[in-house]
């Protein structure tokens, strides 16, 4: 891992580097080889509780999740968080909002810290489904909500599909989870994916269309298409407010 991060540090000494790990060590080989990780998405949810100083120390963001206190590598097995359906989602919103202050005691600024429901991981599918549908509570939180969503178990389970047939599934929950108010998204699929995010940025009213042609005239108005649409697609023609 750490020489293709140094690797891709060189060659695009711009963009933003992400390291997937849950031990600090890494974390620490990494920097010391010149990788410069922009963002260290801690998978296990503090099982090394020195991954989140070390992060700190590198000037990196750093990304709570939840794992339901499972131990690295495990998959969910009798999994329940109690008796109420909901109570799932409080425990992530709960462990989030407690790791996230963590973060922000020991140093890490607030700004560069996100949280990730991290479905799947201790976690049935109904688990991650009905966290899914709350995504907006976790949001709520006030932090910028990283859903790893591209291919997961939950999604082959939903429609009983093999990993690589959950392109579909995955984007209809990546919609959701947008409109939701998650912003940072993990994909295999990375073209398809953003395209659906700017598709429900502009549903939202979030982000401008990029043409603006369709039934504009010399009539229209702002309503009918706003100013930067309507400059940006080189339409001509007197608007008025109305």
């Amino acid at each position: 891992m750490v020489p293709f991060l140094v690797r891709a540090r060189t060659a695009y000494p711009q963009l933003l580097l992400s390291l997937d790990t849950w031990r600090a060590d890494v974390l620490r080989a990494a920097m010391a080889a010149g990788a410069g990780v922009d963002l260290v998405n801690d998978t296990w949810a503090g099982y090394d509780s020195d991954l989140l100083p070390a992060a700190v120390e590198a000037g990196a963001g750093y990304v709570v999740s939840h794992t339901g206190g499972r131990p690295p590598r495990t998959d969910p097995v009798d999994v329940t968080y109690g008796p109420d359906p909901l109570d799932v989602v409080r425990d992530v919103v709960s462990t989030l909002a407690a790791g996230a202050a963590r973060a922000t005691a020991l140093g890490m600024p607030s700004e560069r810290v996100l949280v990730d429901p991290t479905l799947d991981f201790g976690k049935t599918t109904a688990h991650s489904l009905r966290v899914l549908r709350h995504t907006a509570a976790v949001a709520a939180l006030g932090f910028p909500v990283l859903q790893a969503l591209s291919r997961k178990d939950f999604v082959g389970e939903t429609l009983d599909l093999p990993t690589e047939e959950r392109l579909e599934g995955s984007l209809a929950a990546t919609a959701i989870a947008a409109w939701l108010g998650a912003t940072v998204f993990r994909a295999h699929d990375v073209r398809a994916t953003r395209r659906v995010v700017d598709m429900v940025a502009s549903i939202r009213g979030d982000r401008p269309q990029q043409v603006a042609v369709r039934g504009l005239g010399p009539h229209s108005r702002d309503v009918d298409a706003s100013a930067t649409d309507r400059a940006r697609s080189g339409v001509r023609g007197q608007a008025t407010r109305g």
